[in-house]
Formats: structure tokens, C-alpha cells, sequence
């Protein structure tokens, strides 16, 4: 089946013109690269200039600070609060085992009553030891909430989603 000169010329300046499109349409593309390269130079250069400084800062103001302190309780609650606890958890344990040692291997009577004797009292909690664990609880999660609040995403440092205009001349 043949088609006729007119649909022959009609389908030669179709495919012409499709040809011209699709080169225009190339060029668009190279464009479109070459400018979300730029883009993302950019993007790279303000992430040097403005996002890694203000980052940097913001740790060093207040999540090292922050962090320290929480440190610097930590220790204090374990250097003054815990140690004594179980050194003298060890020493009442200790001396039990020497009681029962000397029970064994039948030193007598006296010997017992001279280890209990020496045993120290147990102390109880006070007020002061509950209200220091609280303390110490309420500082670490003080210094967690100091982390989050520091470290979460901040609205200010996002572009918005406008769209694209074109740039003024």
C-alpha cells in the first residue's frame, strides 16, 4: 500500500519537526545540569560558610557546657554518695563472712561477739541521700533534654519551598 506524495511530505516535516524537538529538548536538559550543578556548588558552599560555623558553635555553647556539668555532678554523686554506700555494703559483707568463718572453724564464742561488736552500725537513708538521687536523675535528664533540644532539626536553617523565579538582571 503507497501513501501518497501529500502524507509522504506531511509525515517527512512530522519527522523533521520531531527531530527539532528533540534537540531542543537535549539542549534544555544540558541546561537544566548545568544549573543544578551550580546549585549544588552553591549548596556546598553555604553549607561551609554558614551551616558547619553556626553547628560547631552551638555545640560548643551549650551541648559541652551542658554535658560537663552533668559530668561534673555525676562524679560528685559517685565520689560522695555511692563509694561510701557499697564500700560499706562490702565491709558488712565482709565482716559476715568473717563471722561465719570463725563459727566453722570453731575459734569460740568470744572471738564472734568481738567481730559483731566491731561491726559498725548500719545507717539508714536520709533525706539528704533521697534528695541527692533525685537531683542527680533530674540533672542527667536535664543534660539529655539540653542534647535533643541542640541536636533536633531547626526550622530557621531550612529553605523554604518556594518555588523557583527567575533570577532579576
Amino acid at each position: 500500500m503507497g501513501l501518497s506524495r501529500k502524507r509522504k511530505k506531511e509525515l517527512h516535516r512530522l519527522q523533521s519537526d520531531a527531530t527539532k524537538l528533540w534537540e531542543a529538548q537535549q539542549v534544555l536538559v544540558g541546561d537544566a545540569a548545568t544549573v543544578a550543578r551550580e546549585a549544588g556548588r552553591q549548596l556546598g558552599n553555604f553549607n561551609r560558610e554558614q551551616v558547619i560555623p553556626t553547628v560547631q558553635n552551638v555545640y560548643e555553647n551549650r551541648v559541652v557546657p551542658a554535658v560537663d556539668r552533668g559530668v561534673k555532678f555525676s562524679k560528685h554523686i559517685v565520689d560522695d554518695r555511692v563509694v561510701p554506700a557499697v564500700g560499706g555494703a562490702i565491709g558488712t559483707a565482709l565482716t559476715a563472712w568473717d563471722i561465719a568463718n570463725a563459727k566453722r572453724n570453731g575459734r569460740g564464742r568470744a572471738n564472734t561477739v568481738q567481730l559483731v561488736a566491731a561491726a559498725p552500725e548500719k545507717k539508714r537513708r536520709g533525706v539528704g541521700t533521697v534528695i541527692a538521687i533525685v537531683l542527680g536523675v533530674g540533672a542527667a535528664v536535664g543534660v539529655l533534654f539540653a542534647a535533643w533540644q541542640t541536636l533536633r532539626a531547626d526550622d530557621e536553617l531550612w529553605v523554604a519551598d518556594d518555588p523557583l523565579s527567575a533570577p532579576e538582571a
